[in-house]
């Protein structure tokens, strides 16, 4: 299990699912994947999740209604999360970039957009899959 100071022991518990999962996990996989650990509600779950959003430790990937154990430390401070999401085997990359980034802060700047934060999700195929 993932030892983060800050963290309950159901916090602990869903990160350290969401860091050995090979794929994006929903709240209900968590759940049964859990219930041996004590875990017997999904509201124990959400709480849980929501935290570790909080804290950075864990991303919501809103297309899939799925969440997946943050793959870069102090990957908000780039202002930029984006995943890049392989509908045949599932697997999810996380990466920021600069350039759009920027664009993107370039076109908020003009239009007087507050931006609270930025998340792109690309769907496609992996390189394994693709070839």
């Amino acid at each position: 299990m993932t030892a983060h100071a800050d963290l309950t022991r159901n916090q602990s518990l869903v990160l350290d699912r969401l860091e050995k999962a090979e794929a994006p996990l929903s709240a209900y996989a968590i759940l049964d994947q859990l219930r041996e650990e004590g875990l017997r509600a999904p509201l124990q779950v959400y709480r849980a999740l929501d935290k570790l959003l909080d804290m950075g430790l864990a991303h919501r990937l809103e297309s899939l209604n799925a969440f997946v154990a943050c793959a870069r430390p102090n990957c908000h401070a780039s202002g930029l999360i984006a995943f890049a999401i392989c509908e045949k085997c599932g697997q999810v990359a996380e990466f920021s970039d600069d350039i759009v980034h920027e664009r993107l802060h370039d076109w908020a700047h003009r239009e007087g957009f507050v931006v609270s934060r930025t998340t792109m999700e690309i769907r496609g195929s992996c390189r394994a899959c693709a070839a």
